[in-house]
């Protein structure tokens, strides 16, 4: 996060995005930097506006807040509803696996 921090940085500060530039500010902040990231950042950013990239993120709909009782799904609630799916099935998959066991110990007496 702190390469795309010193990215906004220089951007806010009318510098050109570069990878000295970027360089330079993740060493002054005391990150030790990675060229491979730099390069991968630098690269990322050639044909991206920024100015207008941070207008659109900030004109982009807030989520909208539980009123009147209602209730409001967010991520979280997927993955919790996704991790009880994924536990039940596990489940069901164990009954099935004790029920084989039991039907081959009957053979067997």
């Amino acid at each position: 996060m702190e390469y795309v921090y010193a990215a906004l940085i220089l951007n806010e500060t009318e510098e050109e995005i570069n990878e000295e530039n970027i360089t330079a500010v993740l060493e002054a902040a005391g990150v030790d930097v990675e060229e491979s990231r730099v390069k991968a950042l630098v690269a990322a950013l050639e044909d991206v506006d920024i100015e207008e990239a941070i207008e659109t993120a900030a004109a982009a709909p807030a989520p909208a807040a539980g009123g009147a009782g209602g209730e409001v799904e967010t991520a979280d609630d997927d993955d919790e509803e996704e991790a009880a799916e994924e536990e039940a099935a596990d489940e069901d998959e164990d009954e099935d696996e004790d029920a084989d066991g039991e039907g081959l110990g009957a053979l067997f007496g």
